[in-house]
């Protein structure tokens, strides 16, 4: 979903006749997925067979249901066009416009070239024109018969598609079925996909220092960010082997840049922290394991799944649970003549991933480091939001400290910030207390005392009060004293976990 609010004076018929435009112009917008004998293909309509635009009269009041509702409606990909867009009119000079384009028609990056051409098609339409665009070099439905030409069948055992599926088959053999991850909740059968997201910000100078170290190991920020995060997963609990998904442009033809389509696609970046491995180290085992992904990312990343038939479950995605996006798509800027058009909050959060960590790059005016910008969307019937408010700190924190000082070992890079580690080490571990100048078995008689009747020690089921206790333990006691037990002499206890075991101690 994009969701814009309008101020101005806008011509809703000029919008209409622009998004007319746009849909005439990419044919994927145009196009729905009919079966025959079980097997979808795609049927690309005529652009004057269709309306997708909608103006509605809506209360401000309701914004935000409405929003959410329209944004999470789905497609009927056999009968819909998968774009959909509604104009709520809230008063005069007051609107909100929402596209909703199913993931099947359009990518992320997609939606620059949308903003772009709605915005010169307006432009010409309030002009009483029809907007003067050069043609588009290539369709669609051109990079989908390219792409099955240059990948061949799997039929063909010296096709490129068999050599990239051997190469993943190779690569992720053994990797965890599920990454342990410091859950608060148990994880639900079937997963909810409700979501929230906390803020991250990484400052401008971690974010220079970042470059630099990137720059110095011959990697890119994105490899650099991933072994901080494989660090910190890590450093959690999660292991040694840690897989980690992150989507790819597919956009490897400058023909392809203008043109809305969904060329994406998932990789999986196995990142080995074994070995306790400098920082540095570190980063130049992920250059390699992402360059290598990076010249197999032609299979379609369901294909793959299909093919190493990962064992499956509603509870979490197959063959990694954390996504990791650094984005440098252009943003989507729709500048329509007379009116100020800003971003409109959706509200709610899909979560399709345990954790996903979205971040993008910014810069000052001179092209300097000024800082990562971005969030932490969890699973919220996974974990507690504090629980993650804490992992975006430790992350943060861990970007920090291993830029200052690559050349630390995994096992040295601390997750826990001065404020946590004082919190931990000090607040809740401060062990300052009185205590009665007695030894310990006269405060044990003493409290047999006082309550003799209370429960002493319960263990699966057996309930022993004080009085017992102690008569237990003196009996005993009598029982080692007759063998030789006394003052500085030691007496070996080898008992499980029991009530037993209490006694004796």
């Amino acid at each position: 979903p994009m969701s814009l609010r309008l101020r101005g004076r806008l011509d809703i018929d000029a919008l209409r006749q622009a998004l007319a435009d746009v849909v005439e112009r990419h044919e994927s917008l145009r196009t729905v997925f009919p079966q025959t004998d079980g097997q979808p293909y795609q049927h690309i309509l005529q652009a004057d067979t269709m309306s997708v635009f909608e103006a509605l009269d809506i209360a401000e009041e309701d914004l935000v249901e409405t929003l959410r509702r329209e944004a999470a409606t789905g497609f009927d990909l056999g009968h819909d066009v998968p774009l959909r867009v509604r104009l709520f009119v809230l008063g005069p000079d007051e609107y909100v416009l929402l596209a909703v384009v199913h993931h099947i028609a359009a990518d992320g990056w997609s939606m620059a070239p949308f903003a772009r051409d709605l915005t010169t098609a307006y432009k010409a339409r309030t002009d009483g024109k029809a907007p003067g665009w050069r043609a588009l070099p290539v369709q669609y439905a051109d990079y989908t018969l390219w792409q099955q030409e240059v990948l061949g069948g799997e039929e063909d055992p010296d096709s490129l598609v068999n050599a990239q599926l051997d190469y993943w088959a190779t690569t992720l053999a053994g990797v965890p079925e599920q990454l342990e991850l410091p859950v608060d909740r148990p994880r639900p059968a079937v997963a909810s996909y409700e979501g929230d997201s906390v803020a991250l910000h990484v400052p401008a100078t971690v974010h220079a220092r970042l470059v630099a170290l990137a720059q110095d190991s011959g990697a890119s920020v994105f490899m650099t960010v991933q072994a901080a995060l494989a660090v910190l997963l890590s450093r959690m609990g999660a292991g040694h082997d840690i897989p980690i998904g992150t989507p790819i442009a597919g956009r490897t033809d400058d023909a392809l840049d203008n043109l809305i389509g969904f060329f994406v696609n998932t990789l999986v970046l196995r990142t080995d922290t074994s070995g306790d491995p400098t920082f540095r180290e570190l980063i130049e085992r992920v250059r390699e394991t992402d360059l290598a992904a990076y010249a197999h990312q032609d299979v379609p990343f369901e294909r793959l799944v299909e093919v190493l038939n990962p064992q499956r479950s509603l509870a979490h995605h197959p063959l990694f649970q954390v996504m990791l996006t650094l984005q440098n798509n252009t943003d989507p800027d729709l500048d329509l003549p007379g009116l100020h058009v800003t971003r409109q909050p959706l509200g709610g959060t899909a979560a399709k991933f345990d954790l996903t960590v979205s971040l993008s790059e910014h810069r000052t005016a001179d092209g300097a480091a000024d800082g990562l910008i971005g969030r932490l969307d969890y699973r919220t019937d996974l974990f507690h939001p504090t629980t993650v408010e804490a992992l975006a700190t430790r992350f943060v924190h861990v970007l920090a400290t291993v830029t200052a000082d690559p050349e630390l070992p995994v096992s040295r890079i601390d997750v826990l910030g001065e404020a946590e580690r004082r919190q931990v080490l000090t607040r809740w571990n401060d062990t300052a207390h009185p205590l009665p100048d007695a030894l310990l078995p006269e405060l044990f008689e003493a409290q047999v005392k006082r309550t003799p009747e209370a429960a002493a020690v319960v263990f699966q089921g057996q309930e022993v009060t004080y009085a017992d206790l102690n008569a237990r333990a003196n009996r005993l006691a009598r029982f080692l004293i007759a063998r030789g037990a006394g003052p500085e002499r030691l007496v070996g206890v080898a008992l499980p976990r029991s009530a037993e075991l209490v006694v004796t101690l």
